[in-house]
């Protein structure tokens, strides 16, 4: 399911058991975006200067005019891994595997084989280590399983090979790497047909994919469980960013912006109010802010439980008149999900927890489990 929860993806990709070793939970702010190919000029300000500045202006002249040729050039993906070779011969030495999605530029085409600078990204094996430059290597490659940006529904069909990479992520025993896989194609919709009807969604699901990669391994580490967010590894908020500045007003944008609230949440909350109130206040902005948002019924419930739990953690600090108000906000907020969201799978989960509170049963600490 597309819609609704914004935590359905997560299901989907990752089930709640610790991720596979063939998924690379590794992934960096610059590793599918595209390279910068603007170029720079000067001005000419004196008929005479010195020989090395003559070479620095050719130099320029030359980056400049070969910025607006890579510009215009045809690019692509693979919607299929394949081998690049040092020449358009099946017995040709292999230079490397290019994996879906990564970028390809295209140079010629010679039957049934293309020439390509497939730019690669491989992310490093361990977190803490130095990003990888990006590498350009040049080939020749079968073209069967290229789509390029003037490939008819193009955009259609990276979308589909993305949807199916991102199904084989989610068996048990899928495609080594799909998940990488439906990253990079998710991404090329956007990047190869940024004026298709899917490359929000597109860069959305790319986005979230990453997201989703990198707060599985952040929150297997030790710091995951200090109570200060800012403790701990923070997932990276570029591309989510970029769906909110690139699609403002629309679904992917209040998507990516509630799941930038990852950021903010306490690891554990060690019995003390501060963490649950100030959680629960975040939750109830995004809900205002974001009203028609898929996420908003889920936003309203983490808040309103988080306040039912606030009962407990007052009563334990004997503020009885706090755990009062904890407990009235808490019902506010659930009937509030049930009035606004009767459709959405929250508003039973809501009357489930208006039932909870009003039988003075606890939802959290010792006496919950």
């Amino acid at each position: 399911m597309r819609e609704g929860s914004a935590n359905s993806l997560v299901m989907k990709i990752l089930p709640p058991t610790r991720c596979s070793s063939g998924i690379n939970s590794c992934f960096f702010s610059n590793m599918m975006i595209p390279i910068d190919r603007g170029g720079r000029g000067g001005t000419l300000q004196s008929a005479r200067f010195p020989f090395w500045k003559l070479r620095f202006t050719a130099l320029a002249a030359l980056l400049f005019f070969s910025a607006f040729s890579f510009a215009d050039a045809l690019r692509g993906t693979l919607v299929h891994e394949a081998t690049l070779r040092v020449a358009p011969n099946v017995d040709a030495a292999k230079l490397t595997q290019v994996e879906r999605g990564h970028e390809l530029i295209i140079l010629e085409t010679s039957r049934e084989w293309t020439h390509v600078q497939a730019i690669i990204m491989e992310p490093p094996r361990e977190r803490d280590e130095e990003e990888n430059e990006p590498k350009t290597i040049t080939g020749w490659l079968l073209g069967k399983a290229v789509v390029t940006n003037n490939t008819p529904d193009g955009d259609k069909i990276i979308f589909g090979e993305a949807a199916d990479s991102e199904d084989q992520a989610s068996r048990r025993r899928g495609r080594r790497d799909a998940a990488q896989d439906a990253m990079r194609l998710y991404y090329r919709v956007y990047d190869l047909f940024p004026s298709s009807p899917l490359a929000a969604e597109g860069l959305y699901r790319a986005a979230d994919i990453r997201w989703q990669m990198e707060k599985s391994d952040v929150m297997t580490r030790p710091s995951a469980r200090d109570r200060d967010s800012y403790m701990r590894g923070q997932m990276d908020e570029e591309w989510m960013k970029l769906v909110m500045k690139k699609y403002p007003g629309t679904k992917w944008a209040d998507l990516a912006a509630f799941h930038l609230i990852d950021n903010k949440l306490c690891g554990d909350w060690q019995g003390a109010p501060k963490c649950p109130d100030k959680e629960a206040d975040t939750y109830e902005k995004y809900a205002t802010e974001h009203p028609t948002s898929p996420a908003a019924p889920e936003a309203l419930y983490n808040a309103a439980w988080r306040r039912s739990a606030l009962i407990e953690i007052y009563k334990t600090d004997a503020n009885q008149k706090k755990s009062e108000e904890s407990k009235s906000r808490s019902l506010a907020l659930a009937q509030k999900i049930i009035s606004q969201y009767g459709q959405s799978d929250w508003a039973s989960r809501a009357q489930k927890l208006i039932f909870y509170l009003q039988q003075g049963v606890p939802t959290y600490g010792n006496a919950s489990d």
